[in-house]
């Protein structure tokens, strides 16, 4: 994090660059981690040991919500502090806390996305199961090669897929922001004394674009996840599908880990400028330090904690859907 504040003395690009830098660093030692996790718990239990791992990193779960719910917690007390106008006592107390909640929020997100890759590996290998058990004839569980056309494009549209989803919620909170940002500088044209503090901005109306956005743009987003593996499945069959869940299993969890941990660097390393490290608040440091946090948020609070999502649901619906696959699939392959 020292690295970045202090890579922010030269500007926002290299500000942004070490972030990025951080983040991808900091993916090796955690997949490192996951995949020796995964080689044990194969070798002493087949599949079942991935699922009973998997199953293990979700026992600490109450220990997970507690810690990742503490950072929004700490974040929402600064914020009231700042707007009921309390002294810079309190509001110094707060950032302490906030910067301790976004390491902790990366903790539990850590554990989140550790156990959504065990969790979809148990899955994947009860998809190609299930489409062994269901059509025997085909061996499906021997057929799946990584030489195979169908299973190798698969894998890169499955490791492409992370890339896309992250595009589209990255944008969506692009879009918000540039919709809220109008109603801001439109109440601060239209209501006078807001500057002055003398008259109430009208808080319900940036609420409700921000609430109406989440839920709107939330929809190709999901489109994508829900679509692609049953598209797949309905044109090329089960070897394809398999390859999109594998790829988007590798990818989707690198990705994950990468976007958290940039995004809390960059929040942390505002924050410690702001406790008058480097110059302090005010300085051109500290703007690019701001920019870089700006960056982060999307990335630590959108596209890294959703990628879970895919990650896990395009299992779940490709196992729901075996039977539809094995008795339709594979139209364009015959």
């Amino acid at each position: 994090v020292r690295e970045v504040a202090k890579a922010s003395e030269t500007g926002a690009a290299t500000n942004i660059i070490f972030g990025l830098a951080l983040g991808y660093h900091s993916a090796t030692g955690s997949i490192l981690l996951l995949a020796a996790s995964i080689y044990a718990s194969f070798t002493l239990g087949g599949m079942y040991g991935v699922a009973v791992a998997a199953l293990g990193m979700l026992s600490t779960l109450v220990v997970g919500l507690t810690i990742d719910a503490y950072g929004p917690v700490a974040d929402n007390a600064g914020g009231i502090a700042e707007m009921t106008g309390m002294g810079e006592s309190v509001r110094d107390r707060t950032d302490v806390l906030d910067a301790a909640g976004n390491t902790t929020a990366a903790i539990g997100k850590g554990f989140a996305i550790g156990s959504a890759i065990l969790t979809s590996l148990a899955l994947f290998s009860a998809f190609l199961t299930r489409a062994d058990l269901l059509d025997p004839q085909a061996k499906i569980m021997d057929s799946i090669n990584l030489l195979d056309p169908l299973v190798l494009t698969g894998l890169f549209v499955g490791a492409m897929l992370p890339f896309l989803f992250s595009a589209m919620t990255m944008k969506s909170v692009g879009t918000a922001a540039f919709d809220m940002i109008e109603e801001v500088r439109r109440q601060f044209r239209t209501i006078p004394g807001i500057m002055e503090g003398t008259a109430e901005p009208d808080y319900e109306k940036c609420v409700s674009i921000s609430t109406e956005a989440a839920l709107r743009e939330m929809i190709p987003p999901g489109i994508l996840i829900m679509g692609t593996p049953l598209l797949v499945g309905f044109l090329f069959g089960v070897p394809a599908v398999a390859g999109i869940l594998a790829g988007s299993l590798v990818s989707g969890g690198v990705l994950a880990i990468s976007s958290a941990n940039s995004g809390g660097a960059w929040d942390n390393a505002k924050k410690y400028i702001e406790k008058g490290n480097l110059g302090g608040k005010g300085t051109e440091t500290h703007k690019a330090a701001v920019v870089g946090d700006t960056v982060g948020d999307p990335l630590k609070d959108t596209s890294g904690p959703a990628l879970n999502i895919l990650i896990k649901l395009s299992a779940i619906l490709s196992l729901v859907f075996v039977p539809f696959f094995i008795q339709y699939g594979g139209l364009l392959i015959g």
